[in-house]
């Protein structure tokens, strides 16, 4: 499962946004979420966000971690989120913000 995932060492956050453009939940690159780090981002550059098709390819990549979600509502909101969206045939935007974004720039010599 892991193995077809992609580096995530140069992301610092995703962050999802509704077909209104507002932001829903953002996934940081930190313990606890990295794996829907990954899973999202894989998703997101296959299918141009996360809609239906990618959330069911997601799913499939969480393994065990998504049946455990569907017996406890509320444990993997990440996993949830997914289950909404092919319940809602909804659609989120996906922005991967790099680690040095929002730092300021050295000047040039």
């Amino acid at each position: 499962m892991a193995s077809d995932l992609p580096d995530i060492s140069h992301i610092d956050r995703l962050e999802l946004f509704d077909e209104d453009y507002t932001p829903v939940a953002v996934i940081e690159n930190r313990e606890g979420q990295r794996l829907s780090l990954q899973i999202y981002y894989k998703a997101a550059i296959a299918f141009g966000g996360i809609g239906p098709k990618a959330a069911n390819s997601a799913l499939l990549r969480y393994g065990d971690h998504a049946e455990d979600a569907r017996k406890n509502p509320g444990k993997h909101p990440n996993i949830d989120r997914l289950f909404e969206i092919i319940a809602n045939d909804g659609h989120l935007s996906v922005n991967a913000v790099p680690k040095d974004a929002g730092r300021p720039s050295r000047p040039a010599p």
